[in-house]
């Protein structure tokens, strides 16, 4: 029998938050729970709730949580006193990891990448993506896309296109220009036509770029997919015109919309990628900046971080792709359970009259607003399933289920959200002058 969730009835004693959390905190607001357990796909709070999670740290736990393989490997390391932190010096834990990596991502793709170990978060990636992009060309332009998020250091955040994150700088946010994404015009304009005619007309006012920066699904900008053709333009462009190719890979990666790189399979090949949430495998902090070989040009030091040895990341991260990666099969069931995540979005979407996002285990619907999103991902919470949102105005309902969720609880899931949806679309459609 397939397990239900089983929301609590009350809110906790919040004082503490209130009065000595920063404000800046958003989750909580609207999933208003205390919780102390997590494994699998369940998160249990404090007053015996239990919660059906759909929003996976944000995508950094595509495993689930607190997955029995990487916890024991984990606990073993801990328990036979290895290193915890090293900065950038060799450990067992690297070594492992540097191998697993080549032997089990790297090779079987035919990709030569270096691996440039940051900061412990994804901002740490992207701040070094673009800094070695200027470095390497001498420029400072890079070229981002509209509706795109890289983060929120000043470098990334000049890169990330929401209006509301951008005013929390405080300075001017420059050297980035935001060009049209694939489909920002809508189906009849091929964005990546007007790109290069802005970077062939000397007279565009558009500088050289130093590098592209762009995700294929673009996570918190609405879940909007690149198609494979205008991503080969995007690549032929940049070679064309002298700049990197960056993908952003680290809502999109690590399994997420398919293979282990979102860009897998589409006849192009990254000179960057960055990668950090789920890299770990277990929501440690762990982030990873993949360059060319030929463009590592760093002096010792140039680039570092205090976090960048954080060796339990590397023993998680290893058992992660030993057990999820080494064998085709768990990509084969992720695209398998990402059509029926496609089919089931699709038939709601139709019922009413709206459009889905998305591609692979990285999907949503567009419910037209904010207002009615927050509506949809409320109801799902007071039935017990944990859910976000995502889009210029908040008005797509996103789904990030673990990789691992069984068939039922998915659809069990999809269930709620489903109820959800009709019961917040269903007041917006009722004819004028209809009472309730």
């Amino acid at each position: 029998m397939t397990k239900m969730p089983m929301p609590s009835a009350a809110a906790p004693d919040t004082k503490i938050y209130e009065r000595r959390e920063s404000a800046v905190r958003t989750y909580s607001r609207s999933m208003p729970r205390q919780f102390g357990k997590a494994q699998g796909v369940w998160m249990h709070d404090n007053a015996g709730g239990r919660y059906l999670d759909f929003l996976s740290g944000c995508s950094s736990l595509n495993y689930g949580h607190n997955h029995p393989v990487l916890k024991a490997a984990l606990v073993d390391y801990i328990a036979g006193d290895g290193v915890t932190h090293a900065l950038d010096l060799h450990t067992d834990a690297k070594t492992e990891f540097l191998r697993t990596f080549e032997d089990v991502v790297l090779e079987p793709r035919g990709l030569d990448y270096r691996m440039m170990f940051t900061g412990p978060t994804g901002t740490n990636a992207v701040e070094a993506a673009i800094k070695l992009a200027r470095k390497v060309t001498g420029r400072e332009m890079v070229v981002a896309f509209t509706n795109g998020f890289h983060a929120m250091t000043l470098g990334a955040l000049a890169c990330t296109g929401n209006a509301g994150k951008r005013g929390g700088a405080g300075v001017p946010l420059n050297h980035v220009s935001h060009e049209p994404f694939d489909g920002y015009y809508g189906e009849g304009v091929d964005t990546a036509d007007l790109l290069e005619q802005r970077l062939s007309d000397p007279s565009s006012g558009l500088d050289a770029p130093a590098a592209f920066l762009v995700e294929t699904v673009q996570g918190e900008g609405g879940l909007n997919a690149a198609s494979p053709g205008w991503l080969r333009k995007i690549a032929a462009l940049a070679r064309k015109h002298g700049a990197l190719l960056i993908v952003d890979d680290i809502q999109a990666g690590c399994g997420r919309t398919g293979g282990f790189f979102s860009f897998e399979g589409m006849g192009f090949t990254p000179d960057i990628v960055t990668l950090a949430k789920s890299l770990s495998g277990m929501g440690l902090p762990f982030a990873l900046t993949l360059i060319r070989p030929d463009l590592d040009i760093w002096a010792p030091g140039e680039h570092n971080g205090t976090f960048r040895g954080n060796n339990h990341a590397f023993v998680t991260a290893t058992a992660a792709l030993r057990e999820f990666w080494a064998d085709p099969a768990f990509a084969d069931d992720v695209a398998r359970r990402g059509g029926i995540l496609e089919g089931r979005l699709e038939r709601m979407a139709d019922r009413h009259g709206l459009s889905t996002r998305g591609r692979g285990m990285m999907r949503g619907i567009d419910v037209g607003s904010g207002e009615i999103a927050a509506r949809i991902t409320g109801a799902c919470f007071d039935a017990g399933l944990i859910i976000e949102t995502s889009g210029a105005h908040d008005e797509i309902v996103k789904v990030l289920a673990p990789l691992v969720i069984d068939d039922a609880t998915l659809n069990a899931g999809l269930d709620i959200l489903e109820t959800a949806l009709a019961e917040a679309i269903a007041p917006v459609k009722r004819p004028l002058g209809v009472a309730a």
